[in-house]
């Protein structure tokens, strides 16, 4: 039997260097994406 092709990975969009310096460095939180 032929095997699955492997499946490729998703491609995550890019996010705008805007929103990295909102949010800095530290985790995004629950709040920080819904003001977003």
């Amino acid at each position: 039997m032929p095997r699955k092709p492997k499946a490729q990975p998703v491609q995550l969009p890019a996010i705008p260097a805007e929103l990295l310096e909102q949010f800095g460095n530290g985790p995004m939180t629950a709040e920080a994406i819904n003001a977003a």
